[in-house]
Formats: C-alpha cells, structure tokens, sequence
C-alpha cells in the first residue's frame, strides 16, 4: 500500500500593514521639515517689511556726532543716503506694526545732532503750554489732546501727550493739508551721545502711542543709536 507523502506546511500569507514605524516617522519629518520652512519664509519676508533686516543684508557705516552707525541699506531714506560717509543727518524708513491690530505702517526717521533739536518733552512745558486754546480735542485712550493758537507759525497743529507721566510722551499733529488727506505728526526725543531722532508717521499711528516708542527703540537698538 502506497503512503502518501505528507504535504509541506502552508506558509502563512504575507501581513499588509497600512503604515510601517519607520514610513510614520519619515512622513512626520517630511511634514515638519515643510512646515519649518514655510515658518522661515514667513518670518524672513516680515523682518525684512518691518525694517529690521535679513541677516544677509549689507550693512552700510555712516558716522554722526563721532559715532559710527551700521545700517541695513533698506532702512534709507533715499539712494543718495545709501553710502558710506560722514553725514549731517540720517534720513531712515521703518515699517513697525504700529497700525490698528498691528498692521505695519511707516515711521520715518531723523537722526541729527541733538544740538539742533529740541526733545517734544521739553517743547511741552517750554513752547506748547502757552499756545494751547481753552478747548479739548476726543482722541485716543490716555492722550490729551490741545489745539494751538495759530501763531507762531502754529496754525491747524494739535498736541497730543500723555499728562500723567514724568517722561510724557508728546507728539505735534498739523491736520490734512486737503480733504481726505492723512493729518501728519512729529515727535523728537533724546538718544544716547548727543543725537536726537525726529520721527514723522501717520496720525492713526497715535492709536497704538504706548507701543510707540518700544517698536522704535527696538529698531535704532539694532544700529547702535539706543
């Protein structure tokens, strides 16, 4: 009698497993190198709009009241500006988020010698106080607002300031020169060394007045100036 051979053991079938360890943990690298330098993008193209410079900008020297400045070229004013040189003043554009929600808005700035400015603090009690009219102006949240009389070469200006500070923050506002045109401020301060910065913005800029002068200082931070 023949003995049938015992058939092999079947194999078991293959296992389908919808992701692996390792093809999970590549795909999470992948999605994490993606997100990283969408982030990169994002943050380089903002700190190049806010005037604060990519790390790969030329700086440019210029020298006022003896002390030497490196600035991003961006932040110039005018091309002519944008060469090494001694200079008589340094005319500046910085986009700070000084807008409503922090929109970016411009703020030009002046940097000469102190001896040729005087601090809008100190113009406060030493000019201002004696032109202000009776009346009162509505206007941002901790700011006072006073209309000039218009001499003195004074006419359409308001003072903005803070009353309750010892260090008020004061700022020169002359109204549209023509209907649907944007009111236009100034305010000076003292920097370190003998310089003064004049800064020149938008009146909507006032909205956000705290916040003013820490975006500012953040900025001349960068070159030296504070």
């Amino acid at each position: 009698m023949r003995v049938a051979s015992p058939s092999p053991p079947a194999l078991p079938s293959p296992r389908h497993e919808p992701h692996s360890a390792r093809f999970v943990l590549g795909a999470i690298m992948l999605v994490s190198a993606m997100l990283g330098l969408a982030a990169a993008y994002g943050i380089s193209s903002l700190v190049h709009h806010r005037g604060t410079a990519s790390a790969d900008e030329p700086q440019l020297s210029r020298t006022l009241v003896g002390k030497e400045f490196h600035i991003p070229r961006s932040w110039f004013r005018a091309d002519e500006q944008a060469s090494p040189s001694f200079a008589a003043e340094i005319d500046l554009k910085l986009m700070l988020p000084l807008g409503k929600a922090g929109a970016l808005r411009p703020v030009e700035v002046t940097l000469l010698p102190l001896s040729q400015a005087k601090p809008s603090a100190a113009l406060l009690d030493g000019v201002y106080l004696h032109q202000f009219m009776p009346n009162e102006l509505t206007g941002p949240p901790g700011l006072i607002g006073k209309p000039l009389f218009g001499t003195e070469g004074f006419e359409d200006e308001t003072v903005w300031y803070d009353a309750l500070s010892p260090s008020p923050f004061v700022a020169k506002c002359m109204s549209a020169p023509a209907i649907g045109g944007t009111a236009r401020c100034l305010r000076t301060v003292a920097l370190p060394g003998g310089i003064a910065a004049v800064y020149g913005f938008d009146e909507e800029l006032l909205g956000n007045w705290r916040a003013f002068d820490p975006a500012v200082d953040a900025a001349l931070r960068r070159i030296g100036a504070r």
